[in-house]
Formats: C-alpha cells, structure tokens, sequence
C-alpha cells in the first residue's frame, strides 16, 4: 500500500507542476488573444508565425527522453522509473519564466469575456487529464503508468494554444449577444437624446490626439462628453454612451478606429454623427487592409455615415482625404497647413512645445501649446476649424489651446530633473514616426538619443519601412539610437548603415526595459530622449 502511495505521490507532484505550467501558458495565450482584439484569424495567425518560440516551448522536448525511458523501463523497477521520469519532468517544466517575464507593459485584463475563456479553456483541459487518468492509471491493476500519464499531460500543454482558440469560437456567439445588448441599449440612448450633437473622428493616426484637442477647444462653451483613451471600438463606444452619457450633455465627441473594411461603418450604425473629421489615411494595419485604398475606402465610411445634412471636416493637405466621396446633403470645411480655411505661418518648438500664428480672413492669433509635431499642429488647425463651426470665437480658441495638454505616450514631453524625454510609445505609423525623429533633431544644445523597435502591422511593406524609418533617423542629426530586438531591428540597422550612421552610436538591446536602465545610469544633462512606439508584449523576442 505505502510502496504505491509513494509512486502516486511522486507522479501527483510531477503532474502538478506540468499543470501548472499549462495554467501560465493559458494565461499567456489569452493574453495574446486580448491584445489581438479577440480577432480568431489575427490569434491563429500569430500563433503559427512564433510556431518555433512558444507554441512548441522548449519544455515540450522532454517527450524525446520520455519515450527512451518508455523503451528501456522493463530494465528497471516501476518506482525507478516514476521516479527517473518526475524529476526529469519536474526540471523541465518547473519554470515558467520564459512565458509570462516579470515586466509587462500591458497585463491581461480579466474582463467577465477573459473569465469566460478561461472558464471554457479549464474545462477542456480537464477533459485531457481526464484521459490521461483513464489511459495511465484505472487499468486493471490500478497500477499508475507514469510514461501513459506524462505523455498525456504534456500533449494537453502543448495543445493549450488550440484550446483557447476554440474557447475563442465557443464564446464567440455569447459574446455576440452580448454585444448586440449593449449596442440596442445605446443605440435608444442617443435616440431619447434629440438635443445631441454628434462629432466622430477618425483617421489613420491622430485620432486620440484630435480628440482631447478637440474636447479642450470645445470645452470653453459646451458641455461635452467624449471617449477616453483609445476607446474607439464598438464596445468602448457602448461603454461611454451607456454609463458616460448625461442629458446635460450637449456633445458627444466619439473616437473612430478601424483594423478591418467595415468597423467604422458598425461604429456608425450606434451613433451616427453629425459631425465628421478625417485626419489623414497613412500606412497603418495594412497587415489586415492590403493598401493604403482600402485604407482609404475604410475611413471613408465615417462621411457615408454622416446624418442628413451633415458637415464634413476634412484635412485638406491629405490628397486621399480630399478624394473621399461625399454626398450632396454634405457640406465641406477643409483645414490644413499648406491649404484651407486658415493660414499658419512662424512655426517654433521649445521645451515650451509649439508656438504659431493662425489667421483667418483678416483676422489673426498666436497658438501657444504645449503639443509637439507638425502632425499635431495639422490637427490643431483641424479642430480650430470645428470650433468654428460651432460658433466659438478665435480669441477664445487662442486661450483654450493654453490647456491642450498632450495624450498620455503620443509624443508626451516629460522633465525628468536634468534631462527630458519625449513619449511617442503609443505611435506606430511611418509618417507618424518620422514627424516624432523631426521633432528630436529640432532639439538644439542637447544630446538627442531614441529608443525604437520600429514599426507593425504594416504587411509586406513592413521590411521596406522601417528601412526608411532607419535611414531617416540616421540622417537627422540623431547622437544615440537604442533599437529593441536582434532580429527586428534588422531593417533599421539597415537603413542606418545606407545612411553611414556611426556603428558605435548604434545599441541593439533585448527590450524596452534594457534601454531604460542603460539611459536611467548614463544619461547626461541636458539629454532629450524619444521613446518612438514600444510594441506590446506580443512582439517581444524570446
């Protein structure tokens, strides 16, 4: 009796630890999924393109040496060979480090759909150990098979990936119901709410930065309500209009974003606006749009879904936008640096910001803000021109504009006692990009250093941009580059080279973090650092 509880003791024990181990895969994967936006192709994709770093883990390997000690255990004792089995088990699969790394820049939220998939994923994994117990242990001798049962366990971490992706489809129609509530429930709320002027926004990028622009300009007169952060998804929107949304509230100033041809159109069908704007169409998730048209055609469906009679405010700089299609019911303000509405002369950049000077007619004010970037003062003059359509007044923008304060992580300038740093992490477009190293080579009588990985999602002509983006950094009067990542800094490394960019001015680190302590230890006064778009944790490299 003692001699078969301690085999069972040690093969619970090794058991243990693997289902541990399948429990912090679990988390990791659903945690990929979250970051996906719970796209099914985008997760199964990413899976299968890290096939050989974390859906085949290293733990996975000790399948080899379990089938050599299933061919040579009749030379050994039953005991012998538990025992063999377990501790090589228990070293392989006893750290889990290599999963989910001490430093996240983004944990997994456990939203009630995060619980649901785990929930599901809990129950099928259960299913395999269930297997694992029948085959390995409730034979006829009720002696437990420790290579039976081990085998069983580690296909069931191996298959972990799968099982979240089929949690994936199992809830998806759940979550769909659910979805449909709350966009009904919003949908009867913007109704009951005749009063409600609606101001949708999208583009390319700038869409957040507009947004807080937009709300600081409008703020002066209206009462506005508007989404926070990068809420700009159906169900961010729902949220807002549900819980957010009061009957003092004038305006209702809504973020529209889309990763796919026919998001913005849904975002339209809950709250469709009166008042639209359109920053820009640039090369961002092309992995998912193809081209910069269909890109274009997306974007577009924010003028199609404007209501009767609506207004269209337009960037008039961006060629693609100025080519949108618009309705006859529509009318037209377009805004711009080079052509527009407005004009914008005596541009300058400080550790202030940005100071202008905007003129109307014959009428003319200094814009004083604390945002940096060209792009920023484009869109500046985008909302300048919607403050106008709704009757506010220059003088009153001039002063609004004081209280812009920039968007958490998009070109954000921070003082750090003796040196100063420039937060672009949130931005991850190549004209976006470009405009943020402009902006770090303005800085004079200061040593200029960026921190990048580059840039995703922007399918084939990934490679070829980040190319670009290196030689630009290389020929702009940059001191010191931090490139994260071995393998995907290779097209910046590139480009810098084509550039003849010092190799001793050039670090390649493992992460974002490295960089950090480097710079925290040997910065210098006077320094200015741009941290220019830090990937979520799903690109890190292993």
């Amino acid at each position: 009796m003692n001699y078969f509880f301690f085999i069972e003791a040690i093969i619970l024990f090794y058991l243990l630890v693997v289902t541990r181990h399948s429990y912090k895969r679990a988390l990791f994967f659903t945690h990929i999924f979250q970051q996906q936006g719970y796209k099914l192709p985008v997760y199964k994709k990413w899976c299968f393109r890290n096939f050989s770093d974390v859906l085949i883990a290293p733990p996975h390997l000790f399948v080899i040496p379990l089938f050599v000690f299933e061919l040579i255990k009749g030379q050994f004792t039953i005991t012998s060979i538990a025992i063999i089995i377990a501790v090589f088990g228990i070293f392989s699969f006893g750290s889990t480090a290599y999963i989910n790394p001490e430093k996240q820049k983004k944990p997994l939220v456990f939203t009630p759909r995060v619980k649901r998939l785990l929930g599901i994923s809990t129950i099928a994994y259960a299913f395999i150990v269930y297997i694992g117990l029948s085959l390995g242990y409730f034979n006829d001798d009720f002696i437990p098979d420790p290579f039976v049962m081990s085998f069983v366990w580690i296909m069931g971490d191996i298959l972990v990936p799968f099982i979240v992706l089929l949690a994936g489809h199992i809830v998806k129609p759940v979550e769909n119901y659910i979805q449909e509530g709350f966009k009904k429930k919003a949908r009867a709320k913007i109704a009951s709410m005749t009063h409600l002027k609606i101001i949708a926004i999208t583009g390319s990028y700038g869409k957040t930065s507009t947004k807080f622009i937009l709300k600081t300009l409008l703020e002066e007169r209206y009462n506005v309500c508007f989404t926070p952060g990068s809420f700009n998804t159906p169900m961010g929107i729902c949220k807002v209009i549900n819980n957010d949304l009061m009957p003092h509230h004038q305006l209702l100033i809504l973020e529209m974003g889309a990763r796919h041809p026919g998001n913005i159109r849904e975002l339209c069908g809950i709250a469709a606006p009166h008042v639209s704007l359109v920053t820009n169409v640039g090369k961002a998730h092309l992995e998912t749009f193809g081209s910069v048209q269909n890109i274009a055609k997306t974007k577009a469906e924010i003028l199609a879904g404007l209501r009767q009679n609506g207004t269209a405010v337009l960037n008039s700089d961006d060629p693609l936008v100025n080519e949108m299609p618009v309705r006859n019911d529509i009318s037209v303000i377009k805004a711009g640096l080079e052509t527009g509405s407005f004009q914008v002369s005596n541009i300058r950049y400080g550790t202030f910001g940005c100071k202008f000077d905007l003129s109307e007619g014959n009428e003319s004010v200094e814009i004083s803000t604390s945002l940096l970037g060209e792009h920023n003062i484009r869109n500046i003059v985008q909302c300048i021109a919607t403050a106008r359509y709704f009757d506010l007044r220059l003088p009153t923008i001039a002063q609004a504009a004081k209280r812009i304060e920039p968007v958490e992580h998009r070109l954000q300038l921070k003082h750090f006692g003796n040196y100063t740093i420039i937060d672009d992490a949130f931005n991850s477009n190549p004209t976006g990009a470009k405009n943020a190293v402009d902006v770090l080579s303005s800085f004079e009588n200061a040593r200029r250093i960026i921190v990048t990985p580059g840039m995703v999602e922007l399918g084939e002509q990934e490679y070829e941009e980040n190319k670009q983006l290196g030689y630009h950094i290389g020929t702009s009067s940059i001191d010191l580059v931090f490139l994260i990542g071995k393998d995907r800094s290779k097209p910046l490394v590139e480009g810098l080279k084509e550039a003849e960019y010092p190799d001793d001015q050039i670090k390649v680190v493992n992460s974002f973090f490295d960089a950090r302590d480097w710079l925290e230890k040997n910065h210098l006064d006077g320094d200015v650092i741009l941290y220019e778009n830090d990937l979520p944790d799903l690109y890190n490299e292993n």
